[in-house]
């Protein structure tokens, strides 16, 4: 019987979550899901992963707590830090803490496995990469704010400084997960 490798999800989104379980079960990893540190402390009580998927931003805690802790408790660890919210600043410490990537959300189940099996750095990528668009901007803003109200509309609006109504017709062209 072939071992398959522990695959590490921490996630505090059930339903995102559920979807890379199912994608990453179907690729042949044996899956497990943490919502927080605390459920990353209490997996390796039992098991060291051989992979970790993790979120950034973790109901109010941060992602990177879990990162160093994965890390310290075995360098093997191949992690992967996936956002919604990325930056320079939380890239570099990510990697510092000792994840082996970075990816910004949308992430797809091939991206992260691509990520998984990058062991060096790519000096040929080009510097002058795709500038992100004011859509995309914008649509990051809305959805950091979104998550910093606990997805209040009204909230939220006022602290965009847009109307209500103009934010929620933005949100239906763009639903939010």
């Amino acid at each position: 019987m072939e071992t398959r490798s522990l695959l590490l999800i921490v996630e505090d989104d059930a339903s995102f979550a559920r979807v890379l379980r199912r994608s990453f079960e179907r690729r042949g990893y044996d899956v497990r899901v943490a919502a927080g540190v605390e459920g990353v402390v209490a997996l390796l009580e039992e098991a060291v992963p051989t992979y970790a998927v993790v979120d950034l931003k973790l109901n109010g805690s941060s992602g990177l707590e879990c990162v160093r802790i994965l890390h310290e408790n075995s360098a093997e660890t191949k992690i992967v830090v996936l956002t919604g919210f990325a930056s320079i600043a939380t890239a570099v410490e990510a990697i510092k803490l000792g994840a082996s990537h970075y990816l910004a959300k949308p992430s797809n189940t091939d991206d992260i496995e691509a990520a998984f099996d990058k062991g060096d750095g790519d000096a040929s990528i080009s510097v002058t990469a795709r500038p992100t668009s004011l859509k995309t901007l914008e649509w990051e803003r809305i959805h950091e704010t979104l998550v910093e109200t606990d997805f209040n509309i009204s909230e939220t609006a006022r602290r965009l400084g847009m109307h209500r109504r103009t934010l929620a017709r933005k949100l239906e062209k763009k639903r939010v997960p």
